[in-house]
Order: C-alpha cells, then structure tokens, then sequence
C-alpha cells in the first residue's frame, strides 16, 4: 500500500491516551489526561435536555446559531470590554480544537512561519505542518516560565504568518502578563503577523493575576483571533463547543476552513451555553476560587512529600520536579513507575517539547478533581515514596 500522511506519520499515538491506557490497565488514579471528574452546572445540561427534546435538530448557521453568537459577544464586552459584532465577528466550531485547525488551515501558506512557545500543548504542531507551515520554537522553562526577550525577537521575520499562543497556558499554568503580551503585540506589529490565542482557561485565573486579551491591546484588534471553550469554562469538556472572535474580514477567512471541516455543532449544546454564558460574577469566582483551592491542597500535597513545584497561576495544571525527591531516571520513566507502581497517573512534562533539549525532570499533574481523590492521589504517592526511603 502507498504511504499515508507523511506529517501525521511522524506523531505517534498522544501521550495522554499512553498513559490514560495505563493507567486503566493497573487501576491507577489518572491525573494525566485534563478534565474534571464531575459534570458542569445541572442548569445548563437541562436547558442541553430540553433543547435536545423540543428541536430543531437539524444543520444549524455555519457560523453558530445566533443565541450563541450573541453570547459570545457579550460575554467578551462584559469581561474584556471588547465591541464585537455578533453577526460578522464570531464563529462557533466543535471545540476550541477545530477553531485552532480552522485558524491554521485557513491562514497559513506552505512555506510560512509560525511562532510558537514550548512547550506546547499537543494538536499545534501538527495542524501547523497539515497546514504547510515552518514551525519556530521559543523555549518556556520553569520554575518561573519567563520569556527570552531576545529569542522571541529572533524567532520573527519577514517570513512569519503568525504567532500561535495560549494564555493561561497548557501545560506550564503560566499567564502572560502585561508587559509580555505588549512584546508579543510589538512584534506582531512589527512584522505584519496574525496572532492565534487560545484562551480556554481564561476564567481560571489565580490570586492576583488577571487574564489579559491579546485582543484588546492596541494595534491587535484587526490581525487577532481569540479562542474560547465551553468545555473548560463549565467543565462539560465533552461537549466540544468552542467560539471565535476576530473582525469580520478574519473570521470569514477562518470560517472558509471551518465549514469544510465540521460545518457546523450540534444546536442543542450552543443553546445551552449560550444560556451558560450568561451567568451571574459569582458563577465565573466560584470556579476560579474552587479551582485554586484544589491546586492549593494538591500542591501542598506534593511539597509535605518532598516535592518542589513550578509556578501555577492558572489552568487544571501542576508540575513537580522528580529530581526534588531523588529521583534521577527520565520523566517517562517516572511516570510510568508511579502509575504502576504507586497507582497515581501523571503525564512526562519532555512530551510537551519537540526542539532538542527538552526538560526532562517534570511530571504534569491535573488537579480538577474531587478533593477526595486528590487526598487519595497524595496518600498513594507519599505511601510509594515513604517506602522508596
């Protein structure tokens, strides 16, 4: 038989199904794969219900049906100020996926440049390369995730289509601050790029930190596209509703890719965010609040076991250094003996690099689920590690 993708064939299977299987196979609690344990708001699955029963359930507008899209628009008024047209400047797609895919295939000429920070959450790369594109790696490194000013300057050329970033980011819970994304915008500017944020996490904010829209800066409003997620908002991950706000002449050039790729969502789930997204402050505090609280008692979890941990002001995310507790063997290796051994699943932070020299003394923790299972996670991991000493 002929050969078949030659970019696709490059990536193996995803390291959260590897080690999600694994931790199947030994019964091991699985804090490797990021979704929460519970389902979202019952309100919101019964407006699902209802809708669902009542129909239409038939093909709704490419673009999203207008509940939602209206929504959308003043859901990014109310938080960031932002003036969008409903009808010509969102987009709705099946998850925050098949926007980024929408995004890559409908800019990006093969032979263009894309700037990217690693590590990098998985799909980027490979829509990246499905699209044609040249990727350019700007290497993150932890405890504190800060950008090189000099190699985010170099990374951009004439050649650059885009920059591709996500705040608050997977899988380091950095959040980009002021004067970061101000570089960012200065650049983009600079070199006439488009500039893709993922921004699915944006309600999952710790302490003082604030999540700040690339959008909103000054010269960004027409070459920015900005990335939601119903999923991680209202923790109904499975749903895979995901929206888009850009100008209307971006997101049309978007929306060419987006209708020969899913075309559409199913009506039901768009009405019941739509009706989610409207939700009082207090629903939006009680989720950044519930979501700390549970980095907090996991992250202390980890340091009364001889853990240090790198920064986390946002997203479901936590990372360890293996080398804090003596462990001198590789991040995979780490994290497969965890999850065979002490019954705890967690994900190799090297996964999350492609450039050379990856880190490899990490483990990628989630931390969005109930309180009960991350003191049972901690119990195991403390009871392994008490009897390795």
């Amino acid at each position: 038989m002929k050969n078949t993708s030659n970019v696709l064939a490059g990536f193996g299977t995803t390291i959260f199904e590897v080690m999600s299987k694994l931790a199947i196979e030994h019964q091991a609690i699985n804090l490797g794969q990021g979704f929460p344990d519970q389902d979202g708001p019952a309100d919101i699955r019964a407006v699902a219900a209802r809708e669902g029963e009542e129909g239409p359930n038939q093909y709704p507008p490419m673009m999203g049906v207008p509940e939602l899209r209206q929504a959308v628009a003043e859901h990014d008024s109310r938080f960031y100020g932002l003036s969008v047209n409903w009808q010509t400047d969102v987009l709705v797609t099946s998850g925050a996926t098949e926007s980024l895919a929408a995004s890559m295939l409908g800019l990006i000429n093969p032979g263009d440049e894309v700037v990217l920070f690693e590590p990098l959450y998985d799909c980027y790369l490979p829509m990246i390369k499905l699209a044609g594109g040249i990727p350019k790696f700007v290497r993150l490194d932890p405890p504190n995730w800060e950008i090189d000013e000099s190699k985010l300057r170099a990374a951009f050329s004439d050649k650059t289509k885009l920059i591709l970033m996500n705040s608050p980011m997977n899988p380091t819970g950095k959040v980009f601050s002021r004067e970061e994304l101000e570089l960012i915008a200065e650049l983009a500017i600079k070199h006439d790029t488009y500039a893709i944020c993922d921004e699915v996490y944006e309600h999952i904010v710790f302490g003082d930190r604030k999540h700040l829209s690339l959008l909103t800066l000054p010269g960004m409003g027409e070459r920015t596209a900005r990335i939601a997620s119903a999923g991680k908002t209202f923790s109904l991950t499975g749903w895979k509703v995901g929206y888009l706000t850009a100008t209307a002449e971006l997101t049309s050039r978007i929306a060419k890719a987006h209708q020969f790729l899913t075309f559409t969502t199913a009506p039901n789930l768009q009405k019941a965010v739509a009706y989610g997204l409207a939700k009082e402050d207090a629903f939006y505090e009680d989720l950044k609040n519930s979501m700390q609280s549970k980095r907090d008692r996991f992250r202390d979890g980890l340091q009364r076991i001889g853990f240090t941990t790198a920064d986390c002001d946002g997203t479901y995310f936590i990372n360890a250094d293996i080398s804090s507790i003596g462990f001198d063997g590789t991040d995979e290796e780490f994290c497969r003996l965890i999850t065979t051994e002490a019954g705890v699943a967690a994900v190799p932070f090297s996964a999350f690099y492609q450039s050379e020299g990856a880190r490899t003394n990490f483990a990628r923790f989630c931390f969005c689920k109930r309180d009960e299972v991350l003191d049972a996670a901690i119990e195991k991991l403390q009871d392994f590690f008490g009897k390795r000493d």
